[in-house]
């Protein structure tokens, strides 16, 4: 079957046929269902030399989908990958991820990298037979907006403390060295000494310290406006939140709710690591905690993938 599969940039034109077995994918798991057709137009007219959507065409019929996008000069994000369930089973995904995988290995990347919620069992299966592998899985955690929100820990803005922290920290380890990025939404790539100091530079890293040393930071990666039940709210978006125990988890979340107040904000979401000690010292504090995880899938783009 792969060998009838034509892979080529996807066109504006390609719109309806995209949301005919697009618009569906979630429906029994989300209301606001698949968010490919309110950004599909946007990603073809934004493709340029570090971003490709591509399609799979067989016999006329656009069969699947998939963007990448370069994070870095060795990292490659792969998003929206989406197949016409009457193409599902006859190699056609494969076909066009690994076309994204040349197209990100020809520009230098040497891993590629997506996210997957957790329940969504179709999307893992889909993953792993294209050649990604399990990396590791977070959890959002929501802190509410609070101007008057007093850590018990001083807070600096030492990109060197935050990223000495970072180095030793559990939530490091798990993460595999991943952290929301700051250009790419819903991307999650290395978090480097580089993009803490550029948080620093915009006030937006807050690093939690006592005499102990430092004991945790967050920063915040961006801010976005959207539509919540008609109404619209502002979010702000922490890329990491990583602290040596519960007390100092308090600080980091009550630091992240002052910024949050400070810069508009309605509401929140954190990126934190899926472990046991982690979720539990931010239920001790009564914040509220996303329901599932999100898992993150990594493929070896130095390897043979279309082995």
């Amino acid at each position: 079957m792969s060998d009838a599969v034509e892979v080529r940039p996807a066109e504006l034109a390609d719109y309806e046929d995209v949301v005919a077995f697009a618009s569906d994918t979630w429906a029994d798991r989300r209301e606001d269902g698949d968010y490919i057709p309110s950004v599909f137009e946007d990603w073809v007219d934004s493709d340029g030399p570090d971003q490709r959507t591509l399609v799979a065409e067989v016999d006329g019929d656009v069969a699947a989908l998939a963007q990448f996008v370069l994070l870095s000069e060795h990292e490659a994000w792969a998003q929206g990958m989406r197949t016409n369930p009457d193409y599902r089973g006859r190699g056609v995904g494969s076909t066009l991820v690994h076309a994204g995988f040349d197209w990100a290995r020809e520009r230098g990347a040497t891993v590629a990298r997506n996210m997957v919620f957790s329940w969504n069992v179709m999307g893992l299966g889909h993953s792993r037979a294209t050649g990604f592998e399990p990396a590791t899985e977070f959890r959002w955690v929501h802190p509410e907006p609070d101007a008057d929100a007093s850590p018990d820990h001083q807070i600096t803005a030492d990109p060197h403390a935050a990223w000495q922290c970072w180095q030793d920290s559990a939530a490091r380890d798990h993460l595999r060295g991943l952290a929301l990025d700051t250009a790419e939404s819903w991307a999650l790539s290395e978090l480097t000494r580089e993009r803490l100091a550029a948080a620093a530079d915009r006030d937006a890293l807050s690093v939690v310290q006592d005499e102990a040393g430092t004991r945790g930071f967050a920063f915040r990666a961006r801010t976005f406006d959207r539509e919540d039940d008609g109404v619209e709210r502002t979010w702000a978006e922490y890329g990491v939140g990583a602290w040596a125990d519960q007390s100092a988890c308090e600080s980091v979340l009550d630091a992240v709710a002052a910024d949050a107040a400070r810069v508009g904000a309605d509401r929140t979401r954190v990126l934190i690591p899926e472990t046991v000690d982690a979720v539990s010292d931010v239920a001790a504090t009564r914040t509220e905690i996303g329901e599932e995880p999100d898992f993150v899938m990594a493929a070896d783009l130095t390897a043979d993938y279309r082995a």
